[in-house]
């Protein structure tokens, strides 16, 4: 099952780029939501091979998640893969400068099934396909006003 969106954003690509690696910032946010988050490798810096794991509720039982950066081409692009007991998944984050302050977000995500349940849950989610894409887009719409926010905010410090 694939999603994408596309959102402009009011700030300078550099800037967008650096809010979306701020992997420090997005491993406390999760961990926010009641996530387990452990960093799995050994980079001193963000790049190429940085991995995750993570432990989550979800529907009321106990998920487990490994992610891993597999494009660092800054300012223009991140790359993740993350696969599970159940599902695997990619999502692509293409960043586009369209003016000196506003930068295009692509966001592609990909999600396959491993085993029969979860075949049967992605199917479950293809029959609600408008909601979901919505609440996608949604989702996408809020990280980029949280980024024109934090932008206004250190322009106008």
């Amino acid at each position: 099952m694939r999603f994408t969106t596309k959102q402009d954003i009011e700030a300078p690509v550099a800037f967008v780029f650096k809010a979306l690696s701020d992997f420090d910032i997005w491993e406390r946010a999760a961990m926010r939501r009641g996530a387990e988050v452990e960093r799995t490798d050994a980079l001193t810096h963000a790049g190429v091979g940085m991995a995750w794991k993570s432990r989550f509720a979800y529907r009321g039982r106990p998920r487990m998640i490994d992610l891993q950066l597999v494009t660092f081409d800054a300012p223009t692009q991140l790359a993740f893969t993350g696969q599970s007991l159940a599902v695997e998944g990619s999502a692509n984050l293409d960043m586009m400068e369209m003016s000196a302050r506003r930068t295009r977000i692509h966001v592609v995500a990909e999600v396959t099934p491993r085993t029969l349940s979860a075949r049967l849950f992605l199917q479950s989610l293809r029959l609600a396909r408008a909601r979901i894409d919505r609440k996608f887009e949604q989702r996408v719409a809020q990280l980029a006003a949280d980024i024109e926010q934090r932008f206004r905010a250190v322009r106008g410090a």
